[in-house]
């Protein structure tokens, strides 16, 4: 996200067969632990991936309560060659990026969109980028908001610990706007549709798929930061890094393959390359 970009298409499924568990998080460590495929994991039968919720359409819970999305079809691939159930935990997002979840023990893996930058990268593990954004500029339809320029003296929503508020917050002062900090996306985003706030800055991905469910906003222009994202993991940890090599591995099969292109069509309706199209 880019927590530092998220309905679903129906398209060509990708076969991950990820599943949703209700976990307390004090629980997935401990003797429940386990090894599978060479690796261990922190709760038995599962690979079990910290995210904050909801960040649509990368991983956000259903009508049915199940948590899916882009990325957890995209850890689903690793899941499925190991031959367990995906179990999601949801935490604030801090405990993924700063890698506070991996040293409690809470999860083997941390996805939610995420940037990849250098200050992450010193606390985490991080895969090889898997997704390409952009940060972007949300508003109502009806409002006359264009591009920062024309936010002087206005109210603009960003997301805790995320590349967005550090973006929104590098111009604010150029630009003559306040941002207005919001720990959840969905709590971002509402305020821009609601009137709350005049703009809201997020990943370009989360926010079109916002405004494709929300038709009184719009994304009003994008901002070429050249992000990339990656899952997370403990840092400095032997069979982490194990795990990881693993998943890398799953998603280079998956972009030779074509799964890949498939589970991207599948939840942003589109081919690489054109999120925004």
């Amino acid at each position: 996200m880019g927590p530092s970009v998220r309905g679903v298409k129906k398209g060509a499924a990708a076969s991950v067969g990820a599943v949703s568990l209700a976990l307390v998080a004090a629980g997935c460590g401990g003797s429940s632990s386990a090894s599978v495929a060479g690796v261990d994991v922190v709760q038995k039968d599962a690979l079990t991936v910290c995210t904050h919720l909801p960040y649509k359409p990368f991983q956000y819970r259903d009508s049915k309560g199940k948590v899916v999305g882009f990325d957890v079809d995209m850890i689903g691939l690793l899941s499925k060659e190991l031959g367990v159930k995906q179990a999601t935990v949801d935490v604030d997002w801090n405990q993924v990026t700063s890698g506070a979840a991996f040293t409690a023990g809470k999860c083997d893996l941390g996805m939610g969109g995420m940037t990849i930058t250098p200050e992450r990268a010193k606390a985490i593990l991080i895969s090889k980028p898997y997704f390409n954004a952009t940060q972007a500029l949300l508003v109502r339809k009806d409002s006359p908001y264009k591009s920062l320029a024309d936010l002087k003296g206005k109210k603009v929503a960003v997301q805790t610990d995320t590349t967005g508020q550090i973006y929104g917050n590098k111009y604010a002062k150029q630009y003559g706007y306040t941002t207005v900090t919001y720990d959840d996306f969905a709590l971002e985003v509402n305020a821009v549709k609601a009137g709350t706030l005049d703009a809201g800055i997020n990943d370009n991905g989360v926010l079109y798929d916002f405004a494709k469910d929300n038709p009184t906003t719009s994304v009003a222009t994008e901002f070429n930061t050249g992000e990339k994202y990656g899952f997370a993991a403990k840092k400095n940890d032997a069979n982490a890094t194990k795990l990881m090599n693993k998943l890398d591995a799953a998603i280079a099969k998956a972009k030779q393959d074509g799964d890949y292109d498939k589970i991207y069509k599948k939840w942003f309706g589109t081919v690489p390359g054109n999120i925004n199209k």
